[in-house]
């Protein structure tokens, strides 16, 4: 029988940069006994981002930063939305060319991850924030 299941993660970040959250996610899927079917992870918000990247070497987490760095630069004279600063719209064009939701099948009770992939949160804006990533299970 099929059965779904919510939950919510909070995520205090410490500025821009990804922060993984793998283990709180597969933490979660392990309490609950979760054994088959798909969970989605949906973060409410439209400053940061959520992504599934390689988890071994820093240097890819390094280099995405640079690279968004030089496509999206804060204080970009094109960008009229500055209410909350100069990296204010640089962060909402971030969360526009990345996602807010993932979707992860769950086969036998674990997550269907590849060896080096892990869950990230990308904080877009300069300043720590506190953000809700919400989960959604449906399976068995």
């Amino acid at each position: 029988m099929l059965r779904q299941s919510f939950h919510e993660i909070v995520i205090v970040t410490g500025g821009r940069g990804l922060r993984e959250f793998t283990r709180e996610v597969e933490r979660w899927v392990e309490q609950n006994q979760f054994q088959d079917g798909l969970l989605t992870l949906h973060l409410q918000h439209t400053s940061a981002s959520l992504l599934i990247q390689e988890n071994a070497d820093p240097d890819v987490r390094r280099d995405l930063e640079a690279f968004f760095k030089r496509l999206v630069p804060d204080g970009d004279p094109l960008f009229i939305h500055t209410t909350e600063g100069d990296d204010d719209m640089p962060a909402h064009v971030r969360t526009a060319l990345t996602a807010v939701n993932l979707n992860i099948p769950v086969r036998g009770g674990r997550l269907t991850l590849g060896t080096w992939q892990g869950i990230y949160l990308w904080e877009h804006r300069t300043r720590p924030h506190p953000r809700r990533v919400a989960l959604h299970f449906v399976g068995e």
